[in-house]
């Protein structure tokens, strides 16, 4: 293969992750807008950009139809996190834990919204009283991105 042949690397955009205020309660942590369907990528690509001060991201458990993969370990730039499915099928969700003892559930928002549906699902994740749940929350942006 010469230097021309090789592939070229996909760009990656900076991580697309709301964390709520711990000061104005929702119902969930926040949320994460992954660029693709596949985990062993994307969640990768959020353990090893984590803001540092929430802790380090020690466990992943998520729902199976989010994903084109099912890895049960990440290899991460520390090494590798253990991942797990949820019980159920729809619910929309990542549940992550930390080193420092924190769980942390995140609406995972579909890669292939558009930017404007994708903004507003960061947003309302972390708006108290914006939607019941993260179906709920999707279906709100899809429908009105505004």
């Amino acid at each position: 293969m010469t230097m021309s042949d090789e592939p070229t690397p996909t760009a990656r955009l900076p991580l697309r992750l709301r964390l709520s205020d711990p000061e104005r309660p929702t119902p969930l942590d926040g949320a994460w807008w992954p660029q693709s369907s596949q985990l062993s990528v994307e969640l990768a690509d959020l353990v090893n950009n984590f803001p540092p001060d929430k802790g380090r991201i020690t466990r992943a458990t998520y729902c199976p139809a989010d994903w084109e993969d099912s890895p049960g370990r990440v290899t991460t730039a520390r090494g590798y996190i253990e991942a797990g499915t949820l019980p159920r099928e729809d619910n929309h969700l990542v549940m992550l834990s930390t080193s420092d003892r924190r769980k942390l559930c995140l609406v995972v928002i579909p890669s292939t919204l558009s930017q404007r549906q994708g903004e507003a699902a960061l947003e309302g994740a972390v708006t108290p009283q914006f939607a019941a749940s993260p179906t709920l929350l999707l279906a709100k942006v899809t429908e009105d991105p505004a």
